[in-house]
């Protein structure tokens, strides 16, 4: 299925399964980071009595702090090498985890909390950017399920530990949750970082999937890329859908109260709440190889046109329906497995348009435009506040996403099949 310029390449090439694996359980142990801080909110606040919003801020820091870290990151992956420079990135970002995360469990002011949120977010951005990178280096011709198994550890990692994360807030509170949980996750991320690398020598696809999937005849540089306007569509379709879909994720306790079902008992003892978080990053994780797979037989857009538009259908369905317990648990679910993909997605249709050389760099790249997404987060609670319902939100997130998935289809398809001409 692929190939590689080396014979050398071909036998280095049958650990890269083992690979991928260390990479997904390297974004599980981060993932916490950004799928259960919706945990810590009401008790932070009840703590402190800080405001919603002053505290959500946090979460603002630490998602722009994270992916606007890793462009530099996946460029030291790239300059240092396959060897030292995936195995250097993860011992610092598990530093940056597991000492954030610390801090946060001691911050008693808005300032300590801001500062470890861009702590953490620094040593996830780098973790992020090594683990992707790779991926998207070893699999050119499975590449869409490599990067989408890689993106599934950070979106159903914490499927596994959403219950005791909040057994534990309501047994100790939520500063030993902090401490213990950064310590463990730090210190394992440092243990593997010691295994991982990337292959020694550019791998390639076959020719039939190499045309299948529109790739590159040629590898990229960023500075080259960035002058594309195929770039700056991806980045602003990126932005949209992130915006969205971390939306949900920041203010999904805040709608399930609102809502009057977040203590909800609801299955086996469990809240509505509790089930709903479990059902959604498990869903998250699972969209993201499901979608990449499906990526890689019928091509990148096309899968974004589906994805998206089911994503444009969850939120009006949410809005309309969403009052009972179980149609919150079932749309708010929907919600996250059709938008979870966008990072198999655009991180496997960048490096097939713009080549695999300095892969991680690039989709490092388009992955700020998480960071950036991060910054319109605060409005839904500001449109909330001033329409007095959450319905209106639900509406302007179908919408964007019924943008994305036309642009995807319409525009950014004809755009790159230039571009892999070149």
């Amino acid at each position: 299925m692929f190939g590689s310029s080396t014979k050398s390449d071909t036998g280095a090439a049958s650990g890269r399964w083992a690979q991928l694996w260390l990479g997904v359980l390297c974004m599980m142990l981060i993932a916490n980071l950004q799928y259960a801080w919706t945990l810590f909110v009401g008790p932070i606040r009840d703590a402190h009595g800080w405001s919603l919003v002053d505290i959500q801020w946090a979460f603002t820091i630490f998602i722009a702090t994270e992916t606007w870290i890793t462009p530099f990151a996946g460029f030291a992956v790239d300059r240092i090498g396959p060897r030292r420079g995936p195995r250097l990135i993860i011992l610092l970002g598990g530093v940056g985890v597991g000492l954030g995360w610390v801090m946060n469990a001691y911050a008693d002011t808005l300032t300590m909390l801001y500062a470890a949120a861009a702590i953490s977010g620094i040593g996830a951005g780098g973790v992020y950017a090594t683990c992707v990178g790779n991926a998207v280096k070893w699999f050119p011709d499975r590449r869409g399920l490599a990067v989408g198994l890689t993106a599934a550890g950070f979106g159903a990692g914490a499927a596994l530990t959403v219950v005791p994360i909040r057994m534990l807030i309501a047994a100790r509170g939520y500063g030993d949750t902090f401490l213990w949980f950064g310590i463990g996750q730090g210190v394992i991320l440092i243990l593997v970082a010691w295994i991982l690398h990337g292959p020694n020598e550019e791998l390639i696809a076959s020719a039939a999937v190499a045309r299948r999937l529109n790739q590159s005849k040629r590898s990229f540089t960023s500075i080259e890329m960035l002058g594309s306007p195929v770039f700056w569509l991806m980045y602003v379709m990126f932005v949209l859908n992130a915006a969205t879909g971390l939306m949900a994720t920041a203010q999904l306790a805040p709608i399930a109260k609102d809502y009057g079902l977040a203590d909800s008992p609801f299955l086996f003892g469990a809240t509505v709440l509790s089930v709903a978080l479990v059902v959604d990053n498990v869903l998250n994780g699972l969209a993201r190889p499901f979608f990449g797979w499906v990526s890689d037989q019928i091509g990148r857009e096309v899968t974004m046109g589906i994805a998206f538009g089911l994503g444009a259908c969850s939120y009006l369905l949410l809005s309309m329906m969403g009052h009972g317990p179980w149609a919150f648990v079932i749309c708010a679910g929907l919600i996250f497995f059709t938008w979870g993909e966008i990072f198999s997605l655009f991180p496997s249709l960048c490096t097939d348009t713009f080549g695999p050389k300095f892969a991680a760099a690039n989709a490092s790249c388009l992955y700020t435009a998480k960071g950036t997404a991060a910054f319109l987060v605060p409005l839904a609670n500001v449109l909330q506040g001033a329409t007095g319902m959450w319905e209106t939100v639900f509406v302007v997130a179908a919408v964007s996403n019924l943008a994305v998935a036309l642009l995807a289809v319409g525009v950014l398809r004809p755009l790159g099949r230039r571009v892999a001409l070149v």
